[in-house]
C-alpha cells in the first residue's frame, strides 16, 4: 500500500510540475514583445464602454462616448470640434426614382444590423464593434490589422500583368473624367460564399483621387464578407480609405484614426440583416459618399436616415478637392487554391445574365457634380478582369434609373 501511495504522489508530483510548466509558459508569452504589441493595440482599439451589447452573431457592440472614439487618436485631431451635421446635402437625395421592382421584393422592410436585436446605444455615443485578441492574431501583423493591400481596380490599364494585381479580381462600372464630388448606390445584399480564410467578397463604391501609383486617395462604402478581418463568413457594413495606395495610412471603419462618427445607430463592420435570397425575398442598402462643399470633409449616409460621420479633408491630398473616378462594383480576392482559380463568389454567386431575385445589382447609380446636385452619371464604362469567371452587364430604365447586374461564381468549367 505504501508502494501505491507513493507511485500516487509521484504521479501528483508530475502533474504539478507540469502545470507550472504550462504556466510560466503562459506568463513567459503574455510578457513576449508580441504579446505586448497586441495587448496595447487592443487598448488603442477598444475604447472604455458607456455600454456594451452583445449581438447575436457573437460580436460585442461597445456604445463609446461620441469624444473618446478612435479617430481623436489622430495628432491633427486634437482640438478638433466636432461637425454634428453636414452643412449641405446633395439637392436630389429623396427625389430618386421608384427603388424597387418585382413582386418578391422586400426592399420596403427595414433593413438592421444584427445587434439591434438586443439593444441600442444611447444617444451622445457611437457604436464599435470590438476588436477581440482572435481578430488581431489572424492578421499578418498587429500593424496591419484592418488594413487591406493596393485593390482599387485600373479600368485604364493597359498592362496585362496589372489587371488582377495580387489575386484582386473586380467586375465594376465607372465614370471618369470630369471633377467628382461624390457618388451614390443602391446595392442588394448577398451572402457569398469565401473559399479561403484569407480571401474576401465585397460590393462597394469608389470615390477615387490621384494616379493608381503610390498616391492614390480612395475612399470606399458598401458590404463585404471577410473570414481573415472578422472571423466569420457573416455580411457587414465596411468603409476604407487611403490616401497613399493602402500603404501606410487608412484602414477599414474605424480601426485606425480617421474616419469620425456621429451616429449612434449603426456600428461600421457590423452585421446587415436580413439578405437576399435567391429567388426570393431581395433585399438592399443605400450608401451615399459626398464632400460638404463648405467644410470640405466627406460625409457617409446610410438608407435615407442615418448619416454615420465624415472623413476630415485634411486627410487626403487629391480628395481633398475633388475625384477624378468614382467606381461602383464587386470585388475578390483570388489565391488561386491547389493553382486553380478561387471558387469564391462575388455579388450572388450567380452570372448577370440571370437578373433581378438571382443575380446581384447595383441600381440609381448616381454622382454629385460640382453644384452640388445628384445626378445620372454620363460615359459609364464597364470593366472586369475575366468575364468567364465574373462579369458585368449595365443598363438604364425608369425605375432603376442606371443600373448593372454583376458578379459570378468563380472557379467553372469556362474560369478553370
Amino acid at each position: 500500500m505504501a508502494r501505491a501511495r507513493s507511485g500516487g504522489a509521484a504521479a501528483w508530483a508530475v502533474a504539478v510540475a507540469a502545470a507550472w510548466v504550462l504556466l510560466a509558459a503562459a506568463v513567459a508569452e503574455a510578457r513576449s514583445p508580441a504579446a505586448r504589441r497586441v495587448h496595447r493595440h487592443l487598448k488603442r482599439l477598444n475604447k472604455p464602454a458607456v455600454k456594451s451589447i452583445e449581438s447575436p452573431d457573437g460580436d460585442i457592440i461597445d456604445c463609446v462616448h461620441i469624444s473618446h472614439q478612435p479617430a481623436f487618436d489622430h495628432p491633427l485631431l486634437k482640438n478638433h470640434t466636432i461637425q454634428f451635421r453636414p452643412t449641405y446635402h446633395p439637392e436630389g437625395l429623396y427625389d430618386d426614382a421608384k427603388s424597387s421592382i418585382g413582386s418578391n421584393n422586400a426592399v420596403d422592410k427595414p433593413m438592421l444590423q444584427m445587434w439591434h436585436r438586443n439593444g441600442r446605444c444611447p444617444e451622445g455615443t457611437v457604436p464599435i464593434r470590438r476588436t477581440k485578441k482572435d481578430d488581431l492574431l489572424r492578421a499578418s501583423s498587429a500593424r496591419r490589422y484592418g488594413r487591406k493591400r493596393h485593390t482599387a481596380p485600373n479600368p485604364l490599364s493597359v498592362d496585362p500583368n496589372m489587371l488582377s494585381e495580387g489575386g484582386h479580381q473586380h467586375a465594376i462600372a465607372y465614370v471618369e473624367g470630369d471633377k467628382y464630388y461624390g457618388a451614390k448606390a443602391t446595392i442588394n445584399v448577398w451572402e457569398p460564399k469565401i473559399q479561403q480564410a484569407n480571401e474576401f467578397s465585397l460590393s462597394q463604391l469608389w470615390i477615387l483621387g490621384g494616379s493608381f501609383g503610390e498616391d492614390l486617395n480612395s475612399i470606399e462604402a458598401g458590404w463585404q464578407v471577410s473570414p481573415d478581418l472578422y472571423g466569420d463568413n457573416n455580411t457587414r457594413l465596411f468603409t476604407y480609405w487611403t490616401s497613399d495606395a493602402y500603404q501606410a495610412t487608412g484602414c477599414y471603419n474605424i480601426l485606425c484614426s480617421g474616419f469620425i462618427q456621429i451616429n449612434s445607430e449603426i456600428a461600421m463592420g457590423a452585421s446587415i440583416f436580413p439578405i437576399s435570397n435567391y429567388a426570393g425575398s431581395q433585399y438592399d442598402i443605400s450608401i451615399l459618399v459626398w464632400k460638404d462643399p463648405k467644410e470640405g470633409n466627406w460625409w457617409m449616409q446610410f438608407g435615407k436616415e442615418y448619416v454615420l460621420g465624415y472623413w476630415p479633408s485634411f486627410l487626403f491630398s487629391y480628395l481633398a478637392d475633388s475625384a477624378s473616378m468614382i467606381e461602383w462594383g464587386g470585388e475578390v480576392v483570388n489565391s488561386e487554391p491547389d493553382g486553380t482559380h478561387t471558387s469564391t463568389q462575388m455579388g450572388s454567386g450567380h452570372f448577370p445574365e440571370e437578373g433581378f431575385g438571382k443575380a446581384s445589382y447595383f441600381k440609381n447609380i448616381q454622382v454629385v457634380d460640382s453644384s452640388n446636385q445628384l445626378s445620372a452619371p454620363k460615359g459609364v464604362g464597364t470593366f472586369t478582369e475575366q468575364s468567364n469567371c465574373y462579369d458585368v452587364q449595365n443598363g438604364n430604365n425608369g425605375d432603376w434609373g442606371t443600373y448593372f447586374y454583376y458578379g459570378g461564381p468563380g472557379k467553372n468549367s469556362n474560369c478553370p
